[in-house]
């Protein structure tokens, strides 16, 4: 487990905060956006910016959103839990879909 303060995180997942981390950092310098000004847009302190740009896993959702927003790529966030892109799950259900279906019985004796 990755720790920073009290925030418990999978290796895996602290590698992934901490390239949406670096994203975000070099989404910010592309734009040429000072630090205090891209803080300030996304109307939290420069230093929860630096916790964001360096993947801190104790930073909320909303603060990584609120970046994202700032720096206009924040329609992709909605899509992260889409179920169209969720291929397990959609397999799972793939699997329970009935062999048959059947008409009730009433609608068989009104049809």
């Amino acid at each position: 487990m990755y720790s920073i303060m009290d925030a418990k995180v999978s290796i895996p997942v602290a590698r992934a905060l901490h390239k949406l981390g670096r994203d975000v950092h070099d989404a910010r310098r592309r734009r040429r956006i000072p630090v205090a000004i891209l803080a300030e847009r996304a109307s939290i302190s420069r230093t929860t910016l630096n916790k964001v740009e360096n993947g801190n896993p104790g930073v909320s959702l909303g603060n990584y959103a609120s970046v994202l927003f700032a720096l206009g790529m924040a329609d992709r966030l909605a899509d992260v839990a889409d179920p169209r892109h969720d291929a397990v799950g959609l397999e799972l259900e793939e699997e329970h879909l009935p062999q048959r279906i059947r008409l009730s019985r009433q609608v068989r004796r009104n049809g």
